[in-house]
């Protein structure tokens, strides 16, 4: 178990190169030492307070948005797998609501009555308790049978919650605080799960308090998930291939939802076997953002996410291939005949990982145009030919993949027309 007194956030947090070997983003836990990845070009904040909320983040962002098989723990060593999905957000939920309830555990309170001056008055019970005297030919009470709230401390689910809340912390509570939580000295069994989740479920099902049902949902993850495995002292959560996520991050802010529209077909048909006559899939472009400029004109970006190392080492060889630019090239050509898009409505764009605060470009900017690629076989007169490299913030990306992203759009779309429209 990992010593929190002595555990020092920030040495225990780094930026990968994405070389080989150092590809994996997310945190790692083995015996007493924990270690938080960030992704290629990500800028860590001075401050520990925000240190937490970015590792917050980069956990959801990869619940969201990553693949099952990525992240599967693995046991001692990191050595066998197991084909276990950690339910990190779950634990998260637990430490988040003991946290916000001031590091008290859920307590079910019974409805009482008392005699008193003051409080939510039972008429019934009152008129039926409490001695009127008249006055006025109005009946009147110096007391009331008022409720009050007994708290229920023996409760399974106060017991339930007490051990969530202790082994939440023992994998992740080095991210909130540097105090250790008392261990209840609640001894787990397959029998003891089974009750666990009888009254967990029953609870869920019969409250109607938001924040109380989600509490039980994550209480129910981490319950299934131990059922399903070893309390492990070692354990990894994240992925060596953030590319993907970079792609899924990408269509999330600036894509459209229907870009098949924009998929060129290039067929196979086969003459024997069963996929005989069955054309095959159509090239799939990464992104398709769609922007209205203040004119009114329409205009369409094809982007293609690469999470490429060109934002942090500035050398040639780390920019897209020609295979990747002759095919942006492609989707360009389909997407003008189809839709007869003119030359001013239809670009074309890579996005790349960078840091805005610490690079070789001199710039601070959230997103930048670095370079230019064309296919040296063409005249390249019109603008998708031109396919422009853009360099993105990956920090203001991953912190701010949520929401409403029209002035993220219409920022992306001047500067990727920014060495076009000069022409």
């Amino acid at each position: 178990m990992i010593d929190f007194t002595s555990f020092n956030l920030r040495d225990a947090c780094s930026v990968n190169t994405n070389e080989d070997g150092d590809r994996f983003v997310g945190v790692k836990v083995e015996e007493d030492k924990a270690h938080v990845y960030f992704p290629l070009g990500y800028r860590l904040p001075d401050d520990d307070r925000l240190l937490r909320r970015d590792i917050r983040m980069l956990f959801g962002v990869l619940s969201a948005f990553g693949y099952k098989e990525d992240k599967i723990l693995k046991g001692s060593k990191f050595v066998q797998a197991h084909p276990v999905d950690f339910p990190i957000q779950a634990y998260l939920d637990v430490i988040d609501y003991f946290m916000e309830n001031n590091g008290h555990y859920y307590v079910e309170s019974e409805k009482k009555y008392k005699s008193d001056t003051k409080g939510k008055i039972s008429w019934a019970r009152t008129i039926k308790n409490q001695r009127a005297f008249i006055k006025n030919g109005v009946p009147t009470y110096v007391k009331f049978d008022v409720e009050y709230q007994s708290p229920l401390e023996n409760q399974l689910i106060t017991k339930i919650h007490k051990f969530c809340v202790y082994h939440a912390y023992k994998r992740l509570g080095w991210l909130y605080t540097n105090q250790q939580i008392i261990d209840p000295g609640i001894t787990y069994s397959d029998g003891m799960s089974r009750s666990f989740l009888q009254e967990l479920r029953k609870k869920k099902n019969n409250t109607q308090k938001d924040r109380d049902k989600k509490l039980f949902s994550s209480m129910i993850a981490m319950i299934e998930f131990i059922d399903n495995r070893k309390l492990d002292k070692n354990y990894y959560f994240g992925t060596d291939n953030f590319e993907y996520i970079w792609e899924k991050l990408i269509d999330k802010v600036f894509g459209e939802p229907n870009k098949e529209d924009y998929f060129p077909k290039a067929l196979w048909v086969e003459r024997y076997g069963a996929g005989a006559g069955i054309p095959t899939h159509a090239l799939m472009p990464d992104t398709i953002m769609i922007y209205t400029d203040s004119s009114g004109k329409e205009k369409v970006y094809i982007l293609d996410a690469k999470y490429y190392r060109y934002g942090d080492t500035h050398k040639p060889e780390h920019l897209p291939e020609s295979t990747s630019i002759n095919k942006q090239i492609t989707y360009g050509e389909y997407a003008e005949r189809k839709y007869k898009l003119a030359n001013e409505c239809l670009f074309n764009a890579f996005l790349m990982p960078y840091n805005m605060n610490k690079n070789l470009f001199e710039t601070n900017e959230k997103f930048v145009n670095v370079a230019e690629s064309y296919g040296a076989w063409r005249e390249n007169k019109k603008n998708y030919e031109k396919i422009q490299g853009i360099l993105i913030d990956v920090r203001y990306l991953l912190l701010n993949y949520l929401g409403n992203h029209d002035k993220d759009k219409e920022e992306l779309a001047k500067v990727i027309e920014q060495y076009l429209i000069s022409r």
